[in-house]
């Protein structure tokens, strides 16, 4: 936990900055909405992908576990890739609940 005796360092700031902006950074809204059963289909094809995401997410926290018992700090690569599966979750998860009309990579993007 960081605290004012114990400041986040600089280099900290920045990505923390990219990772807010990539959460909550400007989104383009399409231009046309999909009709509802349009939407559905994409919301469950999102599904199926979360699901998937979600083994993704459990097989490398295993991963990074070992790396951790065997090098004593976390792979720094692993760490970033379990952000950009976070952000991409959490994106997909606001198209779910209809918090978005923004489509989670594949379909947009990749942050």
């Amino acid at each position: 936990m960081r605290t004012e005796t114990n400041p986040v360092p600089e280099h900290d700031h920045s990505k923390q900055d990219s990772i807010e902006g990539r959460l909550h950074g400007e989104q383009f809204e399409p231009a046309e909405k999909d009709s509802l059963v349009t939407r559905l289909i994409y919301m469950i094809l999102i599904a199926v992908m979360i699901s998937l995401a979600q083994t993704v997410l459990v097989t490398a926290t295993v991963l990074q576990f070992i790396v951790m018992a065997i090098h004593k700090e976390p792979n720094e690569r692993l760490a970033d890739f379990g952000t950009d599966l976070g952000i991409w979750m959490a994106k997909a998860a606001r198209y779910q609940m209809a918090a978005s009309n923004v489509k989670p990579w594949p379909w947009t993007d990749l942050d």
